[in-house]
């Protein structure tokens, strides 16, 4: 056994990723049979483990060959702990069987027990086996015998307020039996059972088995039994075949007592749309909620014997029948806005809207949304923007000609307000926006306006043409500048003499498709107009402070105008000297063309595509005079970023301070 303890060890430590989904909530595996746990105020997962089919194994069946155990505390974000169980470890069991299916795990006492089926070595059937931990995550300790008397798969413990323990199982029918205080064995007798037999098969000796059949279900297939009480009933719970040539539903029947008999209610689920055959599942309750997890063929669309988790909320009666659960690609959780928002998940959406595969060779890498153009929509529900306070948008999107992507949140019973509008256009487009061949996907960025308070719905709006999206994402901008306000103190130029407070107009929008035309004669013609205009311009003017030496004019522009690119920055600043300071010179560095003036008077101007280099251009000897001196620049840019930096210098190029900065 210590050989077997330390290698399971070893696989609890080292598999730890994390995943954040939608339906299906485990991105990186296929997760069939979820059976989920509540443990330690955390939801706990021990699913079954479809693999793809190894060779000498039947092509067409299932194959699971270990177990995995997740965990999560929002239902959204999960932590794999890696592989808990492996069928080359079991001691009893069939070490290249690939039949280790629907598992369970309960607590009792301070331990952790998890029970699995697998086929016995030489043997016939199924058998259970057990193995145990004094975490939920492992590492677990597998028993050297399976439970004595249970032949079958896909066993449930039910463990009662009263603390007696019941197991139950799939084998000729469904069964159930209380379990001794050991956990690991069946308590009352055993008795010989004959086993049935398929048509032109030998005959089979009868088998000893313990417990009782469970009455009062309807006829039928059924398997995968989950039981557990609420209020004053217990309910069992089974996936049913409940047509020749059907599908599997989710059943249940309800009773007052945890071995019945039952009374059958009827369907939790309907058969899956797509003809997926099997469906298995549990319930809980969580923080006040009760879920449903099942599974579907999602990764998987032309082989249902690869299936993967999902949830979705679920609700009773007031005479505590369980109300139908529709299944959804949204599922459930509040999602935060900074995780990737995956749309093509969304829980609503206009005719024509539609979902593929991002990849169909590689299914794990998920789906895009597909609207088909103007007036559609679709819409995820339960997105978190409380983390939200001056952000972006980032989104994953493609389209066949110009059209806009427009995206709004909408609280509760409340009328969903824009909060960003994003452009795409195609080659041969015209304007300052992103361009992309027809069908490229493309990452694009726009500012945030409207920003709802806590968690709303997000909806995604197409403009014009047919447009595709992947994923959304928001994000906080860096806080590129700090407002100041009108009573502030004066500030003072930085170690480098560099001056980070300005008042900025709101950009203006300027139609620049290259920046070949920043000639010194074009420059001179266009400032002056502009120049000529100040007086009379209505637009916004802010006062900000910049944390770096340079002031960041891209993101001022995302921020406060309607366009990043293609425009004119008018900046401000005054200098205010206790002393005239004289043989001092301006320099300047700006991202595009830029041209100063100090106290009216022309002193440098910068022409030309530039980059924006520290003291890129000098002006001539320049004096400050005692008191106020006004510093204004403009600065101009097309399809590239804009920023500038500002000092004065001496005659050795060291920076002048020695002055306040007031606007």
């Amino acid at each position: 056994m210590m050989k077997r303890y330390c290698l399971l060890l070893i696989f609890s430590s080292l598999f730890i990723s994390r995943a954040t989904a939608q339906n299906p909530i485990i991105r990186d595996q296929f997760t069939a049979d979820p059976t989920a746990r509540v443990f330690n105020n955390k939801v706990y997962l021990f699913p079954s483990h479809d693999i793809l089919v190894p060779e000498g194994a039947r092509k067409d069946w299932f194959c699971m060959a270990d177990y995995h155990v997740f965990s999560s505390e929002n239902l959204t974000e999960w932590t794999d702990h890696g592989v808990i169980v492996s069928q080359e470890d079991v001691p009893w069991g069939n070490p290249t069987g690939y039949s280790m299916w629907a598992p369970d795990c309960v607590e009792k006492g301070g331990k952790y027990y998890f029970y699995f089926p697998n086929g016995p070595k030489g043997g016939r059937g199924f058998a259970i086996g057990v193995a145990t931990a004094d975490l939920p995550e492992g590492p677990y300790r597998l028993e050297e015998k399976p439970i004595v008397g249970v032949s079958g798969i896909d066993p449930c413990v039910l463990v009662d307020n009263d603390g007696q323990a019941y197991i139950y199982w799939s084998g000729m029918g469904i069964r159930g039996a209380k379990l001794k205080d050991n956990m690991k064995e069946l308590d009352g007798e055993l008795q010989e059972v004959k086993m049935q037999r398929r048509e032109g098969a030998p005959e089979m000796p009868p088998m000893k088995v313990g417990g009782q059949q469970m009455e009062g279900l309807p006829d039928g297939f059924k398997e995968g039994p989950y039981v557990f009480h609420r209020g004053d009933w217990y309910y069992l719970t089974f996936p049913w075949v409940r047509q020749e040539g059907g599908t599997e539903t989710l059943a249940y029947a309800m009773s007052h007592s945890p071995l019945g008999p039952w009374d059958f209610k009827g369907i939790i689920m309907a058969e899956h749309a797509n003809r997926c055959w099997t469906n298995h599942h549990s319930l809980l309750e969580y923080r006040g909620q009760w879920y449903l997890f099942y599974h579907h063929n999602d990764f998987s669309p032309r082989d249902d014997k690869r299936r993967s988790a999902r949830i979705e909320k679920i609700g009773f009666n007031t005479d505590g029948t369980i109300q139908e659960v529709k299944p959804t690609l949204r599922g459930v959780g509040i999602l935060p806005a900074t995780s990737r928002v995956e749309v093509d998940r969304y829980s609503d959406a206009s005719n024509g809207v539609t979902y593929a595969y991002n990849d169909t060779a590689n299914t794990f890498l998920g789906w895009h949304a597909t609207l088909p153009g103007k007036g559609s929509w679709l819409r995820f529900a339960d997105v978190d923007f409380s983390a939200i306070t001056d952000g972006y948008v980032i989104a994953k999107v493609k389209a066949e000609g110009n059209t806009e992507v427009i995206i709004n949140a909408k609280g509760d019973k409340k009328k969903g307000k824009e909060i960003a509008r994003l452009k795409v256009a195609v080659s041969g487009a015209q304007g300052p926006f992103r361009r992309s061949t027809r069908g490229q996907w493309l990452t694009l960025t726009a500012p945030l306006t409207n920003v709802p308070n806590g968690v709303a719905d997000v909806e995604v709006l197409c403009g014009d043409s047919a447009l595709s999206v992947d994923w959304l994402q928001f994000k906080n901008r860096q806080q590129y500048f700090t407002p100041v306000d009108k009573k502030a103190t004066a500030a003072q130029p930085d170690d480098r003499g560099f001056i980070r407070r300005w008042r900025l107009m709101e950009p203006q929008k300027q139609d620049i498709r290259s920046n070949t035309i920043f000639t010194d004669s074009w420059l001179r013609e266009t400032f002056a107009k502009e120049l000529a205009k100040l007086p009379k311009q209505k637009a916004k003017w802010y006062s900000m402070e910049s944390p770096t030496y340079n002031m960041k004019l891209f993101h001022f522009a995302e921020k406060y105008g309607s366009q990043a690119y293609g425009n004119l920055f008018w900046c401000e600043t005054v200098v205010n000297c206790a002393e005239e300071i004289s043989d001092i010179r301006l320099a300047a560095g700006s991202n595009g063309a830029s041209m100063w003036w100090l106290n009216g008077e022309e002193v440098l101007l910068l022409e030309g595509d530039r980059r924006m280099v520290v003291d890129d251009g000098v002006s001539k000897r320049l004096t400050l005079k005692k008191g106020r001196n006004t510093l204004r620049g403009a600065v101009i840019n097309g399809p590239g970023l804009s920023d500038m930096c500002i000092r004065f210098i001496d005659e050795q190029g060291k920076p002048v301070k020695g002055y306040d900065i007031e606007n």
